[in-house]
């Protein structure tokens, strides 16, 4: 009897092709799904196809690299929007005649240069500020803070300078030593503190922005001259007006005065003249002669 002839089964050497398209559906699912969450920078896109355009129709474009992105080129110089001014400032320029410091001293010097010449009112100014000095017998009678008639005049021109232009105003009110003592001013705080906020007063009423001014009195505590003699109690009675360059520097003087204020290197910006150095008050010897009339 003839045995039957086993038959082998045809191996598949094609199984393959399966693992193949599996893999390949999946990974055309997976770019789908990419594709379906992704986002189009259109700036991006805008400056490639314009970059692409030029390149194409003005071959003296081909040569320059296509900007894309926000990648800044390397340079040694400091970024500028770093050092500018806070926006409460008054941006100065590089042209010294356009910085408002300069201008609002160059016109004071102008305006009041007769009294300059009198030493009856002095403009002095460093990066930061300017100061205008009055001294108080050209504003206020004497132990009081109700301006005269000539303050009137005075504070008017002052506000016409000062009113154009967004600096801060710090007003600051000194007198000397001899003290004082009324139902109206106690003592020598209350006097200078008067007197300062009447000059604030005096300059809002003239068109000056009461938001850009302070009104501080320092009494008889920040002398620039001796009080021993008459001529230094004139001196250190007087009215300042610090022109800050910001509302930084105006807080940087409130402290001390402008008279012992020194500009501080992380609030420096190109600006004015240095100002002159100011005489050290010399110590008093004796007791102050009480019978000398009040300030």
């Amino acid at each position: 009897m003839a045995r039957r002839r086993h038959h082998e089964e045809h191996e598949n050497h094609e199984r393959w092709l399966v693992s193949y398209a599996d893999f390949i559906t999946l990974l055309f699912a997976f770019f789908v799904v990419m594709y379906s969450i992704s986002s189009i920078n259109e700036g991006k896109y805008k400056v490639l196809s314009e970059s692409l355009v030029g390149v194409f129709s003005e071959p003296e474009r081909a040569i320059k690299p296509i900007p894309i992105g926000d990648e800044k080129p390397r340079t040694t110089e400091p970024d500028r929007s770093m050092i500018e001014d806070n926006p409460n400032s008054s941006t100065s320029s590089d042209d010294p005649a356009n910085d408002p410091l300069q201008q609002i001293a160059t016109s004071m010097r102008d305006a009041f240069g007769d009294l300059i010449a009198n030493e009856q009112l002095t403009v002095r100014g460093n990066e930061l500020w300017v100061e205008i000095e009055l001294n108080s017998s050209l504003l206020f009678p004497s132990g009081d803070a109700v301006p005269n008639e000539m303050a009137f005049t005075l504070i008017e021109k002052v506000a016409k300078i000062l009113a154009p232009y967004e600096n801060p105003v710090h007003v600051e009110g000194f007198t000397d030593n001899l003290p004082i003592s009324t139902a109206q001013y106690p003592s020598n705080w209350e006097l200078s503190s008067a007197r300062a906020a009447s000059i604030v007063r005096m300059l809002a009423m003239d068109g000056v922005n009461p938001g850009r001014m302070a009104a501080v009195g320092y009494g008889e505590f920040q002398p620039v001259a001796d009080n021993a003699t008459a001529e230094g109690r004139a001196r250190n009675r007087r009215v300042v007006l610090v022109v800050s360059r910001n509302l930084d520097v105006r807080r940087s003087v409130s402290g001390v005065g402008s008279g012992h204020a020194k500009p501080d290197a992380a609030l420096q910006r190109a600006g004015t003249q240095p100002a002159p150095a100011q005489p050290q008050a010399a110590p008093v010897t004796g007791p102050a002669n009480i019978s000398t009339p009040t300030p």
